[in-house]
């Protein structure tokens, strides 16, 4: 039994990684409370562990005194004389207790969770120190098992948490699969796992580029921002500190191999590789990728910028449901507001100005207007109620009240904000005559108007029409 105690603190102490000395506190500490519970409460006992023999050795200090009345904390002197001759009245007696292996079971038990206690504390440290300098690190493990929709992954020593939601959706693992994932928390005490893994952080997404290109860990290639949304697609913004060589090339590697690889990882995740630019308007252009951008306004005081787009590629620069254009402002830092041509134009017009102007006119009704060949408040006050009713969303109350509402405004303008706008508008039926007469030879007025709605419609479907994405050279 003796040596058994010893062989038993040695093997915990180095299977576990625990300081032989927390594991001997743990048992000192128990043995004492259960003594104590078994003995009495009163009594000053001291435990010890004996490393020679490997055993536990209990004492209890009480007073000499001539007469005791409380025989927890006095012993009689002529008792003590016998365990000590040279012991005087007064003195603190310290006596070793013969046995202290039946000290009943509660107090058993209670010893017993002392030690469980203790030993979980000493783990939780040793566990903190070994993984508190790998914060932000990628670990690997292997998938034990499944709590609440929660992933608890064997790192080896300890298991670690991959929680729901830091888990790429629709993607699966099962038991026993190896897994990578970001050390995105230590806890240095927790109830549960100390260590919290994620795969849909950025980080996680720059660690892989990391861990798959030479240059960047070199610093010769740098990671200047991430976006995601994992699972679907992701944007990396990559710059070069040496002109000869090319941040996206190194990125992509020979044949895609290197985005390739991370893009396994992430089981498909979508990877948009980008050059960063310190020019805003540049960088939006590389952002937006594969859109092409015909012109970018820069806002620095509202961190904003409006980004104007060929009509075809609205589409394509939006994303399927904005996904594109909301990864570019987060890459960025910057909102992001993009236009088609047809639509920015509109919006520089001075008549298309005037009708958006009207109370209860959004832009989509002023296409709709315009698109019927009405280019301002003028051509509007003059126009009958059945001009209008050809706009499916209106009824007649509706343009009744809108013709009324053209009328008010054009009473209120000027001269010459009447001109401009007639002027405008005038050069606008000009320019689509002239569009409809080179293409068909002879056409009447209805027919022009019909083509500029046709136009203006096409235009305005750009954001949902089945335009083809193309792969540039950083997309994987």
């Amino acid at each position: 039994m003796v040596s058994e105690l010893k062989r038993i603190i040695d093997q915990i102490s180095r299977d576990r990684g625990i300081d032989k000395r927390l594991l001997v506190e743990a048992i000192e500490e128990a043995v004492q409370s259960a003594a104590r519970k078994k003995l009495g409460s009163r009594r000053d006992i001291e435990v010890r562990y004996n490393d020679e023999y490997g055993e536990v050795e209990v004492f209890q200090f009480r007073s000499v005194v001539e007469d005791p009345e409380d025989e927890q904390t006095e012993i009689a002197y002529d008792e003590a004389k016998r365990l000590d001759p040279d012991v005087q009245l007064g003195d603190e007696l310290g006596e070793k207790m013969p046995d202290i292996t039946d000290l009943g079971r509660i107090a058993a038990q209670s010893a017993k969770q002392v030690i469980i206690h203790k030993m979980k504390d000493a783990e939780r440290e040793v566990i903190y120190d070994m993984f508190k300098d790998r914060r932000g690190e990628v670990v690997s493990g292997i998938v034990q098992r499944f709590e609440r929709g929660n992933m608890i992954v064997n790192l080896g020593r300890t298991d670690a948490i991959l929680p729901k939601d830091q888990q790429i959706p629709k993607r699966s693992f099962k038991q026993g699969d190896r897994i990578r994932a970001y050390l995105m928390e230590v806890r240095q005490t927790a109830r549960d796992s100390q260590l919290v893994l994620s795969r849909t952080c950025d980080e996680f997404l720059a660690k892989l580029f990391q861990m798959e290109v030479p240059e960047i860990a070199e610093g010769i290639v740098r990671i200047m921002g991430v976006s995601r949304e994992p699972g679907f697609r992701a944007k990396i913004a990559v710059s070069s500190s040496e002109s000869d060589v090319d941040p996206v090339g190194a990125c992509v590697g020979m044949k895609g191999s290197r985005v390739q690889n991370v893009v396994q990882e992430l089981q498909g995740e979508r990877i948009d590789i980008v050059t960063w630019s310190p020019d805003p308007a540049k960088y939006v252009y590389n952002a937006l990728a594969p859109a092409h951008v015909s012109m970018v306004r820069v806002d620095e005081d509202s961190n904003s910028m409006l980004v104007v787009v060929p009509n075809d590629q609205l589409s394509l620069a939006i994303g399927r449901q904005g996904q594109n254009v909301r990864l570019a402002s987060r890459l960025l830092g910057w909102r992001i507001d993009v236009k088609s041509e047809q639509r920015w134009n509109n919006l520089q017009d001075p008549g298309y100005q005037s009708i958006l102007a009207l109370p209860g006119v959004e832009e989509s009704l002023a296409d709709q207007i315009v698109g019927k060949g009405i280019f301002s408040v003028v051509n509007l006050a003059g126009r009958p109620v059945e001009d209008l009713l050809v706009i499916r969303s209106l009824d007649e109350e509706t343009a009744a009240r809108l013709i009324e509402a053209a009328k008010a405004a054009l009473s209120k303008m000027t001269e010459e904000e009447r001109e401009e706008i007639a002027g405008n508008a005038a050069d606008e039926v000009a320019d689509t005559s002239e569009a409809t007469t080179a293409d068909s030879g002879d056409s009447n007025s209805e027919e022009v108007l019909d083509l500029e709605e046709s136009s203006r419609n096409e235009g305005e479907n750009g954001e949902a029409g089945d335009v083809q994405e193309s792969e540039p050279q950083g997309n994987a």
